[in-house]
């Protein structure tokens, strides 16, 4: 065999792994849903060895989507760890065998404390899974090491049955994209998932002329601030249009332009957004109508502030 054809068999024998996982989802999965939703406590995400590492991603991805949890390192667990068990947890415990020693060590306390045990495992007769509430069974036929020892095919259908529990928990629990982003400050998610308040111009950065204003000065101010636009602002510092480099060009036959006024020239009710809009919708707003700025408002419509496609460049979340 080459190791194209190796490699091939590899990722076959994985796919397969999870695809027999889609048949054996039952009302045990939806059990277990329920079981995690009302946790009162946190979810606690057990595994040794590679399960361990699959355990941890578990946790990770239960956290970042809505769901309190975390990693409980069973070996540490033993030595002193036991003690962050409360008896409103659910601890999800990962062992392909449902018979690793240092998983085991830790039934009797989970019982004594009360809290709730969903066993992941390719062995559903296990000791593991005959003492947990629920089973999941996450068995493979194989692994797609060529000895048939190195966990593959079973770490890669464990950790796709926890990506499942995580995304329908995520959906259950009406977990938004305004709530990924609190949870995703840093980062390349961080900077696309930004709000617009962070990255505006705001207070004498905006460029804002008065509706009476002649154009002279609203030339100078739009030259000022850098923006190629002016905010005309009406009475309570409402927003009442806009003028941008594009709407000076269109009205250079106008006579007298500089003497007019700004409401003479300006675009009225031009389209707004909200200082709590996500970066990524406002930078397709900008696409879909092709403009270069944005201006940003409360709901009243007052100017709050100015948000510029260089702006959004500078986040280098592109």
């Amino acid at each position: 065999m080459t190791d194209l054809e190796l490699a091939r068999k590899v990722l076959r024998t994985e796919a397969d792994a999870i695809s027999r996982l889609v048949d054996r989802l039952d009302d045990r999965f939806l059990k277990s849903v329920e079981l995690l939703f009302h946790c009162q406590g946190r979810v606690i995400v057990t595994g040794m060895g590679k399960s361990g590492i699959i355990a941890r991603k578990i946790a990770a991805t239960f956290s970042s989507t809505g769901t309190p949890a975390f990693f409980l390192h069973p070996a540490e667990a033993v030595h002193g760890d036991l003690g962050a068990v409360q008896g409103d947890d659910v601890v999800l415990a990962l062992s392909q065998t449902g018979e690793t020693g240092e998983l085991l060590r830790l039934l009797e306390t989970i019982r004594r404390l009360g809290a709730r045990l969903i066993a992941m495992t390719g062995s559903p007769n296990s000791t593991l899974a005959r003492a947990a509430d629920l089973v999941l069974d996450c068995g493979v036929d194989a692994e797609a090491c060529p000895l048939n020892l190195a966990p593959t095919a079973s770490t890669t259908a464990a950790l796709a049955m926890g990506d499942a529990l995580a995304m329908v928990l995520l959906v259950e629990k009406g977990f938004r994209q305004e709530d990924f982003a609190g949870l995703h400050p840093g980062g390349g998610i961080g900077k696309r998932l930004m709000r617009v308040e962070a990255l505006m111009h705001t207070g004498t950065a905006v460029p804002a002329v008065a509706t009476t204003m002649p154009m002279r000065e609203v030339v100078a101010e739009i030259s000022a601030k850098g923006l190629g636009m002016a905010c005309v602002v009406g009475e309570g510092g409402r927003l009442a249009g806009i003028i941008t480099d594009g709407d000076l060009r269109r009205h250079m036959a106008v006579p007298d332009l500089l003497a007019q006024p700004a409401s003479a020239v300006m675009t009225a009710g031009p389209r707004t957004i909200g200082p709590t809009m996500l970066a990524v919708q406002a930078l397709a707003l900008m696409e879909q109508r092709k403009i270069t700025s944005l201006v940003v408002v409360d709901g009243e419509s007052r100017v709050e502030g100015v948000l510029h496609l260089h702006d959004l460049w500078r986040t280098q979340m592109f």
